[in-house]
């Protein structure tokens, strides 16, 4: 009972919740006498290996890394009026968090545009500035990985685009 395999070792994938990982092997286990095979997948940053059942991968969100097309809407969307909701800030929070989890990388590039400071701008709040910086993060590694380019390199060239939209 072999599963179609979607993905192959090495490749890298986005998973959700932890943003790009790089799948390091396929694992077959028994459970309770059931035979299932698992992907490995590393998430250097975090130092954790996550195992996904080959048949879950889908349901669980695992994708591959985006389209230049989609890293492209991505990088516009950075360059777009910051829409801040007039809302609590804890309910504002959870819908970035939201939206950070979705590892949609436009998603992702809203949240960054939407709590991006240009220095004339009033100091961020301590939770501000961490749900920005997790945000920065997971897309900077999503670009580098797209573009094969190292994760400071895309991380400035994210710092770029924001610096010519304000």
């Amino acid at each position: 009972m072999a599963q179609e395999l979607e993905y192959d070792v090495g490749d890298y994938v986005v998973y959700p919740a932890h943003g790009v990982g790089r799948i390091e092997a396929l694992e077959t286990h028994s459970i309770s006498g059931m035979t299932v095979q698992l992907y490995a997948i590393s998430f250097e940053k975090e130092r954790m290996t996550l195992k996904v059942p080959v048949g879950k991968a889908k349901k669980s969100g695992l994708r591959k890394l985006s389209s230049k097309d989609r890293i492209k809407t991505a990088l516009e969307t950075l360059t777009g009026r910051s829409r801040v909701r007039r809302t609590m800030w804890s309910r504002r929070a959870q819908e970035y968090e939201a939206k950070i989890n979705s590892g949609d990388p436009v998603s992702i590039a809203e949240v960054v545009r939407d709590l991006h400071r240009a220095t004339d701008q009033p100091e961020q709040s301590y939770s501000e500035r961490q749900i920005y910086q997790a945000a920065l993060e997971r897309l900077a590694r999503e670009l580098a990985a797209v573009e094969r380019i190292d994760e400071v390199k895309a991380t400035q060239k994210l710092e770029q685009v924001l610096k010519k939209a304000a």
